[in-house]
């Protein structure tokens, strides 16, 4: 087997939520999901890690093309989620609590038929600048 090298892109969206469970009553939300439950949504201002981890093309010298990647996160996480209410304008929270656990898989689902299968695909997701989550193929060693 070659070598395996890891690039990533970095990317940013604002977007509003609400952490809350339908069959439970204010308080019980309050106690489990604090002021995140509040029914008029709160915001973050996420930052986004794309890990794309493969053997570089010995053509191009690329695991992948850094344009192109940036490219695939655009149209297929930023136009849809940024400056957005995850609860109300995205389908996949209409019956999801878009906890930051949440969002990455779905983020996750969102990107991986657009990156090479042969490349493995780990995505980190900010939600503070001390609060992230990380899913995907190889997840760790970021």
């Amino acid at each position: 087997m070659g070598k395996k090298v890891a690039v990533f892109r970095k990317e940013h969206f604002n977007a509003a939520h609400r952490l809350h469970h339908p069959d439970w009553d204010d308080a019980r939300n309050f106690e489990v999901f604090g002021k995140c439950s509040y029914p008029h949504y709160h915001g973050h201002n996420y930052e986004l890690v794309v890990k794309v981890t493969g053997e570089p093309n010995p053509q191009t010298g690329f695991v992948m093309d850094m344009k192109q990647l940036s490219d695939i996160i655009h149209t297929h996480v930023i136009s849809r989620f940024d400056h957005r209410n995850l609860n109300l304008d995205l389908a996949e929270f209409r019956n999801l609590n878009p906890t930051a656990e949440n969002i990455v898989v779905v983020i996750f689902d969102l990107l991986r038929p657009h990156i090479d299968p042969t490349h493995e695909l780990s995505i980190r997701l900010y939600e503070t600048e001390r609060n992230f989550v990380e899913y995907g193929e190889g997840v760790g060693g970021m």
